[in-house]
């Protein structure tokens, strides 16, 4: 697995360099050589925050963990992406290595399988509107995300409120 490391407001050590390579490389044993895994470390005042996002055979996989210390943070946020591996493991079983899904493998009892049920479905029209009119409507209706028709290049795409408090916009290709 090839690894990169990025730091925000943060200087990566030579210690949390070789902890991340550690910890992370545990994960191996679930993913190809040509796999890659992307680790984003972030200082905002006395938060330390460490996403995760690994790229592997046109699957994503993206954890997000905040602490007050970068090295529980980097604990933790392999115990995530196992967890996301663990429940998703036989749809996933095609797409990763056969052997990482060995008993030996894994340390916890396997977790019961969940099933996915949608409980509401909406119809509703899409309107050709812009994405100030896009952005503006969802805050109307109080949602975190909004599906319209780009009045400015007539394709489907959804604006969305991110974490942040800024605005982000998924189009069609």
């Amino acid at each position: 697995m090839k690894i990169i490391m990025t730091g925000r407001k943060i200087e990566i050590t030579d210690g949390i360099r070789e902890k991340i390579n550690k910890k992370i490389g545990k994960l191996d044993k679930f993913f190809d050589e040509d796999t890659k895994a992307d680790v984003t470390l972030k200082v905002e005042k006395d938060r330390h925050i460490l996403e995760l996002t690994i790229f592997s055979k046109g699957m994503l996989y993206r954890a997000e963990y905040c602490d007050t210390d970068m090295y529980t943070a980097i604990d933790n946020i392999v115990d995530i992406i196992e967890g996301q591996i663990r429940r998703n493991k036989t749809r996933l079983a095609k797409m990763v290595k056969h052997q990482a899904f060995d008993p030996v493998n894994f340390e916890t009892p396997e977790p019961k399988e969940e099933e996915f049920k949608v409980v509401k479905r909406k119809h509703f029209s899409i309107k050709p509107m812009s994405i100030e009119e896009a952005i503006l409507q969802m805050n109307l209706l109080g949602h975190e995300f909004f599906v319209f028709s780009n009045s400015e290049n007539d394709t489907t795409a959804v604006v969305y409120k991110r974490k942040d408090g800024n605005y982000g916009l998924i189009e069609e290709d």
